[in-house]
């Protein structure tokens, strides 16, 4: 459960948001800056945290009482030596904040931690990874949290979409640039799995409430529904007004999760009571510019 150290918004001495070049990082330093928060956004570019001093080259960029948005990660996780590289992100991460006041440490971790279940998740559900993704960012949240590096937050969101996603992972991002060009969308079996996904622009504004209230715990990042791909697929079509259509396709593997992912926010509602996430049909209604 997540916790505020402040009882109201309170700015730190500045944000460091290691993997701003990426899609929920850049979304997350541009909300903070929004809220006034001097930000120093880092990416690949400026510090390779898979370089042999990149704990080095990390540690000069970071100044005594900074907190700390760490998002960069190699994802998703698909194999044994993306999960050893992932490791060796994060120790270079945490050796580059060793011996400098860290204020905070946020860690962008995923839903992917915790094991299939035929309930709503809650942040006291066991966390049973069934992938390498899973287990990936299960040891990064044990790592960080057996560093005692600074006052810390996790926050693990579900399918996250939006614009400027670089992924084109199957789901609404895929959705709308397929619609938009009018071509067919093809669906896992019937696209019949259900689950929740929330919106880029959420996670952002929860990453930046929790900086700004130095909150400390363990947060679900979700919406609090759950649709169907093949739902998510349709209304991508509706609000672009395209006419692709939807293309079945027989499956080769088990369906994803037991085909059910949904997320009891009661947390998120209690951390953040006047926040109301973005339903999907508005997210994908805005993402193609058609949102009234």
């Amino acid at each position: 459960m997540l916790k505020h150290t402040f009882d109201v918004a309170t700015q730190p001495k500045r944000v460091v948001v290691i993997g701003a070049a990426g899609f929920v990082g850049g979304a997350s330093a541009a909300r903070l800056r929004r809220y006034g928060t001097k930000v120093l956004g880092l990416g690949r570019a400026d510090v390779d945290l898979s370089a042999d001093d990149g704990a080095a080259r990390l540690a000069k960029k970071l100044q005594a009482g900074d907190a700390v948005v760490a998002v960069a990660a190699r994802a998703p996780c698909k194999n044994i030596g993306m999960l050893i590289d992932n490791m060796k992100m994060v120790r270079t991460m945490l050796d580059a904040m060793k011996g400098i006041e860290i204020s905070h440490l946020v860690n962008i971790s995923s839903d992917a931690v915790y094991g299939d279940e035929p309930v709503p998740l809650t942040e006291g559900a066991p966390t049973a990874p069934g992938s390498l993704h899973g287990a990936m960012h299960l040891a990064r949240e044990i790592a960080f949290a057996s560093s005692g590096i600074a006052p810390l937050a996790i926050l693990r969101p579900t399918l996250v979409y939006g614009d400027a996603d670089p992924h084109n992972g199957y789901g609404p991002n895929r959705f709308i640039r397929q619609s938009r060009a009018g071509e067919p969308i093809a669906l896992f079996g019937n696209g019949e799995e259900r689950r929740d996904h929330v919106s880029v622009d959420d996670v952002a504004e929860i990453v930046a409430r929790v900086v700004l209230r130095r909150s400390v715990g363990t947060l679900n990042v979700a919406s609090g529904e759950v649709y169907s791909f093949a739902d998510a697929a349709n209304l991508a079509i509706a609000a672009t007004g395209s006419k692709s259509r939807l293309v079945p396709s027989p499956r080769t593997g088990p369906m994803p999760h037991n085909g059910y992912r949904p997320f009891d926010i009661a947390a998120l509602k209690g951390a953040f009571p006047d926040l109301v996430p973005v339903r999907l049909p508005a997210g994908i209604q805005a993402m193609a510019g058609t949102y009234k």
